[in-house]
């Protein structure tokens, strides 16, 4: 039983349609009736979670201010502050194609699903104050990335965004999703549901730069249908604890799902990532490339699934996640996994956990490259197979330049040379 004020009667109060008041409340009660996830399950092993106390954090009850970094080219843009929104610009060409970015509504109650994925899901059904709307008509291209914006400053506040993402029929659209924070001890858990029709087009990317006391626990369900294609992403780079799990659920017949992320811990952060390709179609392809870095005392943990249904005959599907260990302190968990139930497909999975390459260092330094340069030089092209993939370009710039200073910040405590990862 949790006993925090993360109650049925607090989740009731929430502004909002009948709909959704009556899904919060429910929502809530199976809150009240759980337990807290423990490192003793398998889901959850290799983390901190024993270390989260819900009764430290209050509900954020107002919006505060505004993130101060700069939005790039975009067609629309909603902007959250503390989980409230503060407003929403669409574009009058995007507006005339039909496009609607905007809360959930009295007639929308068909569109947000079930994602009981776990306790911090629920919590999200219950305490997301203002779920957030991107819908696509079917057959219509969106030129330009729609941009959703998160801004947290309440230091011990609890928010719970929610997004969802309807891509019509032959539809096509690109979401960027930027989480930060003002240097706050604060709790958030998002919510990402993403639904590609019949032959569209989606290409997600979250950036996650949350300051070095918050705690965010998210997750992103997909389904995608037939002939649809999803590139999904991310790139996560800060928090004290950041968790995402991804439910990718290949529905349709010939559906393909790309999962692309990078991440780069440092100090004392936990960067964690829980990925499952569902394949249930016939003819369905996924693939997954997580590439990340571990400095100082920081801690990494991939661990992934590709699951092939009895039905999915014909399934292509891959996973490979690598590391760079840059600190002997630092520390990285690589697990990926399979579970086949249907003889005519193609399955691999790779991982590896290792310091920098000897060779390549050894390369550059003979060639008259000073050791730290050469070092930061081979962390910077890691993550450029990463950066050339991810789907909404108009954001690479700025997380290329906040992956540099971090890698600018190299510790020098390094982990022995050995084989590459």
């Amino acid at each position: 039983m949790i006993e925090t004020q993360f109650t049925p009667d607090a989740a009731g109060s929430i502004p909002g349609p009948d709909w959704l008041a009556r899904r919060r409340v429910a929502a809530a009660e199976q809150v009240a009736a759980s337990a807290m996830p423990s490192a003793e399950e398998e889901v959850w092993r290799y983390t901190p979670i024993g270390q989260l106390d819900l009764s430290r954090y209050q509900m954020a009850h107002e919006g505060g201010g505004t993130s101060p970094a700069s939005i790039p080219e975009h067609s629309a843009i909603a902007e959250t502050s503390n989980g409230r929104l503060l407003g929403v610009e669409v574009s009058a060409e995007v507006a005339d194609q039909g496009v609607e970015v905007r809360p959930l509504g009295e007639g929308d109650a068909e569109l947000a699903a079930s994602v009981d994925v776990d306790l911090f899901a629920l919590m999200n059904a219950a305490f997301s104050v203002e779920p957030l709307l991107v819908r696509v008509p079917p057959g219509v291209n969106v030129e330009g990335p729609i941009v959703v914006r998160h801004w947290l400053d309440a230091d011990g506040g609890a928010v719970f965004p929610r997004l969802i993402v309807d891509a019509g029929a032959d539809s096509s659209i690109e979401v960027l999703e930027l989480y930060g924070s003002a240097d706050v001890a604060s709790f958030i858990s998002p919510v990402i549901e993403i639904r590609v029709a019949a032959a569209a087009r989606v290409g997600y990317l979250a950036v996650q730069d949350l300051g070095p006391k918050v705690w965010h626990i998210g997750s992103q369900v997909s389904h995608i249908g037939a002939q649809a294609h999803l590139r999904s992403s991310s790139a996560a780079l800060g928090g004290e604890y950041a968790r995402t799990r991804l439910d990718t659920h290949l529905s349709g017949r010939g559906a393909t799902g790309d999962l692309i992320s990078l991440y780069f811990g440092d100090g004392e952060q936990t960067l964690d990532f829980r990925t499952f390709q569902d394949h249930a179609a016939p003819d369905t392809t996924s693939s997954l490339l997580f590439k990340g870095a571990v400095d100082d005392a920081s801690r990494s943990v991939y661990t992934g699934l590709i699951r092939v249904r009895p039905d999915a005959r014909g399934t292509n599907a891959y996973q490979t996640n690598r590391n760079i260990k840059l600190s002997e302190d630092a520390w990285a968990e690589s697990v990926p996994n399979l579970e086949i139930e249907n003889n005519e497909v193609h399955c691999s999975h790779a991982s590896a956990v290792g310091p920098i390459d000897s060779d390549q260092l050894f390369y550059l330094e003979s060639r008259g490259v000073p050791t730290e340069t050469a070092e930061r030089l081979i962390v910077t092209g890691f993550f450029d197979e990463v950066l050339d993939r991810f789907p909404v370009p108009e954001a690479v710039p700025a997380v290329r330049e906040r992956l540099q200073a971090k890698i600018a910040g190299l510790s020098h405590h390094h982990a022995k040379s050995g084989d590459a990862a």
